[in-house]
């Protein structure tokens, strides 16, 4: 299988450098938030990256897309409309708490700002590759300051970002692990996609779905351990 262009760092404990790296996050999320970088290329009309990310050291899973879209930005976080409540609902069926992708994961996206509406209709558009060439930096200093112990690559692009070209088909309700983070492909949760209305892709994605519960819960019995550990010292 041919290999992404995105290089992973291991896994690292919430408490490991939490502060340091809590005051780098906030600084990246301030310094993302005023980039303006797109717009000085001539690519986007305006920014809006407030909408593209989302999170917290110490959050274990992290999810990645394409870009946030219009409501994302009308409401001022990612996700924010009928893809991000499809999402909640997967990982409800892994199961998570409702409300979950908004408390418990880390969201962010290959760029931070809406590219607008595809010209040809269907949709939105796909950020260019000089786009993804500017906000990459963003994206691989997020990815070293989290550290997540897994990602959910939603959608086409977010998965060639980090294994390289695929058909859907063959990657999802499969895991990949990169220097000891998993990695689970998932397909884009947007309405125009028609992919998941084949029968035989509703159950990949239960398979994808079942194996994100089997982490979830690997995750949970440790917790439980390490807190009997430490009541018993």
């Amino acid at each position: 299988m041919t290999g992404g262009h995105i290089k992973l760092l291991p896994p690292l404990a919430a408490r490991e450098q939490q502060e340091e790296r809590e005051r780098l996050l906030l600084s990246l999320h301030a310094e993302m938030r005023c980039c303006e970088q797109c717009v000085s290329a001539g690519y986007l009309a305006r920014a809006a990256s407030v909408a593209g990310f989302r999170g917290r050291i110490g959050d274990q899973l992290m999810l990645i897309g394409q870009a946030p879209g219009h409501l994302s930005v009308e409401r001022g976080f990612p996700f924010a409309g009928p893809g991000g409540r499809i999402l909640d609902s997967w990982l409800q069926r892994a199961g998570y708490p409702a409300g979950a992708l908004h408390r418990q994961v880390y969201l962010s996206a290959l760029t931070k700002c809406d590219p607008g509406k595809n010209p040809r209709g269907g949709g939105d558009r796909k950020p260019s590759p000089a786009e993804l060439a500017l906000c990459r930096p963003f994206l691989l200093r997020e990815l070293a300051l989290v550290r997540p112990r897994a990602i959910l690559l939603v959608g086409g692009m977010a998965i060639e970002a980090f294994l390289g070209p695929q058909l859907l088909h063959d990657v999802i309700g499969s895991s990949f692990e990169r220097n000891g983070v998993r990695l689970l492909p998932l397909p884009h949760p947007s309405g125009v996609s028609r992919w998941l209305n084949a029968p035989e892709h509703q159950r990949l994605l239960a398979q994808a779905l079942a194996i994100l519960s089997g982490w979830r819960q690997a995750w949970e019995s440790e917790g439980e351990s390490a807190a009997s550990i430490s009541t018993q010292e």
